[in-house]
């Protein structure tokens, strides 16, 4: 775990998994960075979220399981989850998710009370300032 400085979330440091050869990873970071947001990385791959984060995440960001799912990714592809998760319960997609951080979209923000996937500015900006 890499811990980054600066501060601008008082209640809490964000967590970030993300992955290092992601550029859009790499993108994201750097704008928490340019905007003073302490936050602290996770290695998706080598420590994916677990089932219950997972769950977490899903409440707080009000997104439909399917996007969690990293869909243009390998481990997506090769498991046949296009076909497979709309007959997937939800308790059965998360514990996919938490057996392979590759099938997240990353990178997945965590904070106190709001999680956001991916990387979009305009999301970020209106949540983080």
């Amino acid at each position: 775990m890499v811990a980054q400085t600066r501060t601008r979330t008082p209640d809490m440091r964000l967590k970030v998994y993300q992955y290092a050869k992601c550029s859009t990873c790499r993108k994201a970071l750097n704008w928490l960075r340019t905007q003073g947001v302490d936050f602290a990385t996770v290695d998706i791959v080598t420590t994916p979220p677990s089932k219950q984060e997972l769950k977490d995440v899903l409440e707080k960001s009000g997104l439909p399981i399917k996007k969690l799912f990293n869909t243009s990714g390998q481990s997506y592809r090769d498991g046949g989850f296009g076909a497979r998760l709309p007959e997937m319960s939800d308790a059965q997609a998360l514990s996919a998710l938490a057996e392979d951080g590759k099938l997240i979209k990353r990178p997945l923000v965590i904070g106190k009370d709001f999680a956001l996937v991916g990387f979009d500015e305009k999301a970020y900006r209106a949540r983080l300032g």
